[in-house]
């Protein structure tokens, strides 16, 4: 039973900043597993029951490589600190890869939390989808209402991250913006307050989706769209 995150994971994980090293982490396993693991699964477990309430279609596996990321970073890439730092947990709906489904995601560190709902990064193949998905003025303008709605309720939106135009789209087309994005979700970010220590972060943690949820929505339709049409 999940009652609240550990104060002794979050020093673990302020300790793994200063000694980034496969061996540190070795000879603290046992630390990472009770303080770190252990209430993660347990929070996986508790929150999947609550998110099976706003859409029944969701996986919450207490696994590594599941709703649970790797502790280790990519070693192809991160030679010099391979031990991440921040811990990842994620809710996604649908038979596709979890990182390109609809989804509910929560990382933390030492000093904040920070909650999302959409897709994060669209890979090549999602984000053609995507463009060719928004090709309906219907499908555009329902996003474009949803995403500002969710800003008047204290959620944030990232920025484009194109400068131009996909070819042969028109710039003057209405809710154009949307082309620009690389990914669609929104999040909410805050430092960790005593309640991160208790089961209250569940509730909290499900006020946030479940003001989010007319994206998780809008995404998980969009994942389900394939090129004979909406």
């Amino acid at each position: 039973m999940f009652s609240g995150f550990y104060k002794e994971g979050l020093l673990l994980l302020g300790e793994f900043r200063e000694n980034n090293t496969k061996e540190y982490f070795e000879a603290n396993r046992d630390r990472y597993n009770r303080y770190i693991l252990e209430p993660n699964r347990a929070f996986v477990e508790e929150m999947g029951e609550h998110l099976m309430v706003l859409f029944d279609n969701i996986h919450a596996e207490p696994k590594v490589n599941r709703s649970l990321f790797k502790i280790f970073r990519d070693s192809r890439f991160h030679l010099s600190e391979p031990i991440k730092s921040k811990i990842g947990i994620i809710f996604w709906a649908g038979s596709g890869h979890r990182m390109q489904s609809s989804s509910f995601y929560l990382h933390y560190d030492p000093s904040s939390i920070f909650w999302a709902v959409g897709i994060r990064n669209f890979k090549p193949p999602l984000l053609k989808v995507y463009r060719e998905y928004i090709q309906n003025l219907r499908v555009r303008e329902d996003l474009h209402r949803i995403l500002e709605k969710l800003k008047t309720k204290g959620y944030s939106i990232p920025e484009p991250h194109f400068k131009r135009y996909p070819k042969d789209m028109n710039e003057d087309d209405e809710f154009s913006y949307l082309y620009l994005y690389k990914a669609i979700y929104s999040f909410k970010e805050s430092k960790i307050t005593k309640n991160f220590f208790d089961e209250s972060i569940v509730s909290q943690s499900f006020k946030y989706y479940q003001d989010m949820l007319p994206l998780f929505r809008w995404v998980y339709q969009f994942t389900l769209y394939n090129s004979k049409g909406v």
